[in-house]
């Protein structure tokens, strides 16, 4: 199979598809494999690292949406790719089409076949391919809850660790998923104030005995969220419904009970954002203030630390992609139902029920197409 990775042209995205190494791996199998040049810039990976690994370079993204026939990304197709998709071509990559439906229909139109990393499955009803990228957003929102609370960046001036004599900020975080596990991890280690909001007692149980006494659980109801958020100085939003938008948890009403200058990190926001007031910001311009309430909703925050970030994607999407180019997309989601549970928009067909319903359109079972 011809595969091709372009240079991502989100936002300050820096990460990339295909890593040399991860390029050499689906060499090896006999696939060809095109690399835009420059597209490993972010991760100081040159050209020649991709051409040693056995990898062709092309000049612009046109060859390879023209050419290959699988496109690996890393976050959803901007519009000016989407116009480049073709029939038949297979795209594997972060979609998060649930709360894009201009997206969604330029998909439908073109006839691809779209894998999205975070709706492939795992056991136990785990999202493998969603997982890394979940932890270092988890980790990296309070890094930035604590950069914008300082009072240069309209927060409340409040250090989340604290001082001797001093009490430590107020860190609540909704979800106690891998997101929130992880952003409470960093939170504890940094000394505040910690409390994690989850409806299932299961998840509770867990994170307390993880945590023991530094860090406090209640249960997600509207009467426990109102009550922690209202004393916050740091919010961090992390819920998530595979495939499906988020919930609203967080109303505009609530943050007139905020303390003025607490923060919100909408960890959530790729799928819609789970606070009301909640937008989508860049890494170039990544907060805005409502009602005196900071927000951070970051749509790529994992692309701030590239590196990192595409090693750790690639561990876990690179055995898909080798299934994908070794049998084509049919028999590799015949062989692993894990595999199929990814596939969100065939030839003009919708093929995830969270999409569907969030979009209104016909849901299509994958195991039709696969009988075909």
């Amino acid at each position: 199979m011809r595969i091709g990775c372009p240079a991502e042209i989100k936002n300050h995205e820096y990460r990339v598809g295909l890593t040399p190494e991860s390029a050499g791996e689906l060499v090896m199998r006999g696939h060809e494999v095109w690399i835009e040049s420059g597209a490993g810039a972010g991760i100081d990976a040159t050209d020649d690292q991709y051409r040693e690994a056995g990898a062709h370079i092309v000049d612009g993204p046109e060859p390879i949406f023209a050419e290959c026939e699988m496109v690996v990304k890393v976050k959803e197709p901007q519009a000016a790719e989407r116009a480049r998709l073709r029939e038949g071509q297979i795209l594997y990559t972060y979609l998060h089409l649930a709360p894009d439906p201009d997206q969604t229909a330029d998909l439908l139109a073109s006839g691809v076949t779209a894998i999205a990393y975070e709706t492939v499955t795992g056991p136990g009803r785990t999202l493998p391919l969603l997982k890394p990228m979940s932890q270092v957003a988890g980790r990296m929102s309070v890094q930035a809850g604590a950069s914008a609370l300082e009072k240069a960046h309209g927060g409340r001036g409040v250090l989340l660790g604290g001082v001797p004599g001093v009490m430590p900020g107020k860190v609540v975080i909704i979800g106690g998923g891998v997101v929130g596990f992880n952003a409470a991890q960093m939170a504890c280690g940094l000394g505040a104030d910690v409390t994690i909001l989850d409806r299932d007692p299961e998840v509770l149980e867990r994170v307390g005995t993880f945590f023991e006494s530094r860090a406090k659980t209640r249960f997600s109801n509207s009467a426990n969220l109102h009550d922690a958020v209202s004393g916050a100085d740091l919010v961090i939003g992390a819920v998530l419904i595979p495939g499906a938008a988020a919930p609203r948890l967080i109303t505009r009403a609530m943050l007139g009970n905020m303390q003025a200058g607490a923060v919100l990190v909408d960890v959530a926001i790729d799928q819609g954002g789970c606070f009301e007031t909640s937008s989508p910001t860049t890494h170039a311009d990544p907060t805005y203030v409502v009602d005196d309430i900071v927000h951070y909703c970051v749509a790529n925050m994992p692309g701030a630390v590239a590196r990192t970030s595409t090693y750790a994607l690639n561990n876990v999407t690179l055995p898909h992609a080798l299934k994908i180019a070794d049998l084509g997309w049919k028999a590799a989601m015949a062989a692993d139902p894990h595999l199929a549970a990814g596939l969100n928009v065939h030839a003009g067909r919708v093929t995830h029920p969270a999409v569907a319903g969030a979009l209104g359109h016909d849901f299509v079972p994958p195991s039709e197409l696969l009988a075909c």
